[in-house]
């Protein structure tokens, strides 16, 4: 028998909101069918750019399309409310990242979820990258012993005209901070996918060479981990014109592993394209040494024949889909979103007081 199509809405029609939209598109057995934003004409475009109808109401919208899947794409502060209207509304929600800007938010959008008996997950589209994947098999398999120490490297850029380009950046009330909220949460992910759940965080942050802006470009900390791990992160907007996004782990038995998740000019939603491939640029399992060129050159092939800017938004969007239609929770989920912005709600609680914050 055919497989029934998820009915998919986007909630709010912003630069974002075009690469979900296509990546819909490309979706096996999913339908694009609405879209709600808060200016009705901004939506309307939006609607009428992809063939589907626009709202101003999300409980309506939800009802009156039968949708099973609501992708929110507002500004982080704004995550909450739609993503609990849907929620009660009867949909399956996947947030952009962050999850949200605060941790009261998160929780009352799991809340929501659990209430609800609806799945509630965070995009998080750099997991799904092969490399990603392969050291999270690295780990699993027990090829690195205990992952002991792991490492974030985020150099990159942001211009006067980024932040320009919307009202919201760069603004504590609209963006909910900086460089920490909006350009590292995908790697911040990974370390604590790679590295477990986190005791205590020490961390600083601060505006270094954008006057123009309010909020971070720029912060570092050291995290230790529950498992007696350590972390260390460096996460900054500061390099000009961007340089790369790593994320390193270090096992028990000397083993290394790492992806270079983002290379050169780091990746502008619905402003710039993924120029370089994800890859490897760590690899010293024992035995494997000689296959990291393998990797790159295999992974460096495949880029190549993909969009990247829309690809793997597709699949997480699939696997989500694929969560639904067999009730099992997604691979990443609102309590995996939660995380991260615990995280980043340290590093400028521990600013704020020069203490290390317990999470």
């Amino acid at each position: 028998m055919p497989t029934t199509p998820i009915r998919i809405a986007v909630i709010g029609p912003g630069k974002v909101a075009h690469l979900h939209a296509q990546a819909v598109l490309q979706t096996p057995d999913a339908e694009l069918v609405a879209v709600y934003g808060r200016t009705y004409q901004k939506a309307e475009d939006f609607a009428n750019q992809y063939g589907i109808r626009a709202y101003s109401d999300v409980y309506d919208m939800v009802d009156r399309e039968n949708v099973d899947l609501c992708l929110v794409c507002t500004t982080h502060p704004a995550h909450r409310e739609p993503t609990v209207a849907a929620l009660n509304a009867g949909s399956h929600v996947l947030v952009e990242k962050p999850l949200a800007s605060s941790l009261e938010d998160c929780d009352a959008m799991i809340e929501a979820a659990k209430r609800n008996n609806r799945y509630l997950g965070v995009i998080s589209q750099r997991r799904f990258y092969a490399p990603s994947m392969r050291i999270r098999e690295a780990i699993d398999s027990g090829k690195i012993g205990k992952p002991v120490l792991g490492t974030i490297q985020m150099l990159g850029w942001r211009s006067e005209e980024y932040y320009k380009s919307d009202d919201w950046r760069g603004t504590w009330d609209k963006e909910g901070g900086g460089v920490l909220v909006n350009q590292s949460p995908h790697q911040l992910d990974l370390l604590v996918w790679y590295m477990g759940d986190i005791d205590e965080v020490y961390g600083v942050w601060r505006n270094l060479n954008h006057p123009y802006i309010e909020v971070d470009d720029t912060a570092l900390a050291i995290v230790k981990f529950k498992n007696g791990s350590l972390g260390n992160i460096i996460v900054s907007n500061s390099q000009k014109p961007g340089i790369f996004g790593k994320v390193h782990v270090h096992g028990e038995n000397g083993a290394s592993v790492g992806v270079q998740t983002d290379g050169g000019a780091l990746f502008i939603a619905g402003m710039s394209s993924i120029t370089d491939p994800p890859v490897n640029d760590l690899w010293t399992v024992p035995g494997e040494e000689n296959q990291l060129a393998t990797f790159i050159a295999e992974d460096t092939a495949f880029f190549n024949t993909i969009d990247a800017t829309v690809y793997y938004f597709a699949i997480q969007i699939a696997e989500f889909c694929d969560a639904i239609r067999n009730n099992r929770p997604p691979l990443v989920t609102g309590e995996d979103g939660r995380k991260v912005v615990a995280l980043f709600q340290a590093i400028y609680e521990s600013t704020r007081t020069g203490l290390p914050v317990k999470l």
